[in-house]
């Protein structure tokens, strides 16, 4: 069965990029800190970043974080989607209008410009064709940016809300959540390592 899986870094503070963050400098200043656990030595790191890069049959991000991601300072043959894993799923980005070219013409991507539910739809599709053709099930992973996860859960599309917490407190940034009903979730796992607490909780739709 395919989920919907929303996973990202977070301060302790609720941010998932610093200050000011941009094109060139997409984790804002001092968001790399989010981030170092998915670079990390630890065998706990390795493993959760190894089995979510296996497990990604189509994988959403708004188009904030594209324009990072295929910006000249984003991934490039050593550092791409699952930092060190380099996964090359699809990608489905959510988008009011197609950029005009890709940098990254190696992955397969896909611009939806009618929502962030049809883009879930698209990458479902993606998902469960590559499931096919595998043999084994895969998932769709929502990796943000923060706006596109937090609007994700609200609107009931998540099945999954996996958070890296990272021991960080950022004072400003892009907020993970921002408002929206009251939702309670029920915690599936927490995994400590030197660089991250990993929480893994079920999604009521």
């Amino acid at each position: 069965m395919t989920r919907i899986i929303a996973d990202i870094s977070v301060s302790l503070d609720g941010f998932v990029t610093g200050p000011d963050p941009g094109p060139d400098n997409g984790l804002g200043t001092g968001g790399e800190a989010l981030h170092t656990w998915a670079f990390s030595d630890d065998p706990d790191d390795r493993r959760i970043l190894r089995e979510a890069t296996v497990r990604s049959g189509a994988v959403i991000l708004g188009r904030r974080l594209f324009d990072v991601v295929d910006g000249p300072k984003g991934w490039d043959d050593t550092t791409g989607y699952g930092a060190g894993e380099v996964g090359k799923p699809a990608f489905v980005v959510v988008t009011s209008a197609p950029p005009e070219s890709v940098r990254l013409t190696d992955l397969d991507w896909t611009f939806v410009t009618t929502g962030l539910a049809d883009a879930v739809a698209a990458a479902r599709e993606r998902a469960e064709a590559a499931s096919s053709a595998g043999g084994k099930d895969l998932d769709v992973i929502l990796m943000g940016g923060g706006a596109t996860v937090g609007s994700a859960v609200e609107a009931g599309l998540v099945d999954v809300l996996s958070l890296h917490l990272a021991p960080v407190v950022l004072g400003a940034g892009t907020p993970l959540f921002t408002g929206g009903a009251p939702r309670v979730l029920t915690q599936r796992s927490v995994i400590r390592t030197s660089t991250a607490t990993h929480l893994t909780y079920d999604v009521s739709r």
